[in-house]
């Protein structure tokens, strides 16, 4: 056993007694039971919830040199009820290859990181995850881009719009310079969770939905997202000129705040007639 596998079993053991300990039986469905002498689940709990074996259960969390599998791994991290950086360390400290959530797609943010977007305004700003789905919203996002109030998660996906909407109805200018931009940085991302079902099933949906999608994704270019000068189109005010820029968001490495910030003065000034056409349609009063 190497120096570095004897130092991390020590750790794992520490890690699994103390998330125990902080799973009570009601979060999990179970009655309190008799006295406990120590707070949380017992390790025969954590075993059944898990569909383990006792002796196995003990075994890694005294931090024996056992075998686990990832599907292990993940039904002990459910019991556990671990959160996405709890469960990689899980499988660092165990020496198993991290695999992403099974979903692999982020749904919901905080309520931290909704008041950070909502601070940015009057700048347009929204959150992504690393499928273009929209996961939060500013109202000077809703103004440029004409989205509603309230967005069921994962609804609408960026992608998915400007593939199939027609063009004169499309917010974005330039439709042939961006959108194939867009598809490769989904590419960079999809890298990270090939055969995962909800990727293979987007794909697939918007391959059948979108024939330029579909040549776009078999030309198997990849880019990082960075600094860009879009062009958006508004039925009000005409044509503005934006730069996005992506910002990452701690312990969600797979979202990011795109925030876009008038290029020239006069797409200043068309933000700021889109904001008064807001309060004026929809006073302050009214959303409280």
């Amino acid at each position: 056993m190497g120096t570095r596998t004897q130092r991390r079993r020590p750790e794992l053991a520490a890690f699994l007694r103390s998330r125990r300990a902080r799973v009570t039986p009601a979060d999990v469905g179970m009655p309190p039971g008799l006295r406990r002498r120590t707070p949380g689940l017992r390790r025969e709990e954590v075993a059944q919830l898990s569909g383990v074996g006792v002796t196995w259960y003990t075994w890694l969390e005294q931090g024996r040199p056992i075998n686990a599998s990832p599907q292990v791994l993940d039904a002990v991290a459910r019991t556990l009820r671990l959160d996405p950086p709890e469960r990689e360390h899980l499988y660092r400290l165990a020496e198993v290859p991290f695999e992403p959530d099974p979903e692999g797609l982020t749904r919901r943010i905080s309520p931290e990181v909704q008041g950070v977007v909502d601070a940015l305004d009057p700048m347009p700003a929204t959150v992504y995850n690393a499928r273009y789905d929209v996961l939060a919203t500013n109202a000077a996002y809703r103004d440029l881009f004409l989205v509603p109030e309230t967005l069921a998660p994962g609804v609408p996906n960026v992608l998915w719009t400007l593939f199939t909407l027609p063009d004169p109805l499309s917010p974005l200018v330039h439709r042939e310079k961006e959108l194939p931009l867009m598809v490769a940085t989904l590419r960079s991302a999809y890298g990270r969770h090939v055969g995962e079902h909800a990727w293979e099933e987007y794909i697939r949906g918007l391959s059948a939905a979108s024939p330029w999608f579909a040549e776009l994704w078999a030309s198997g270019e990849v880019v990082t997202p960075g600094p860009r000068v879009k062009v958006f189109r508004h039925s009000a005010v005409g044509e503005m000129r934006m730069t996005s820029q992506s910002l990452s968001i701690d312990g969600m490495p797979e979202c990011r705040i795109v925030v876009y910030t008038p290029e020239d003065e006069e797409t200043r000034a068309k933000t700021a007639v889109l904001r008064e056409r807001r309060e004026r349609l929809w006073p302050p009063a009214l959303n409280n």
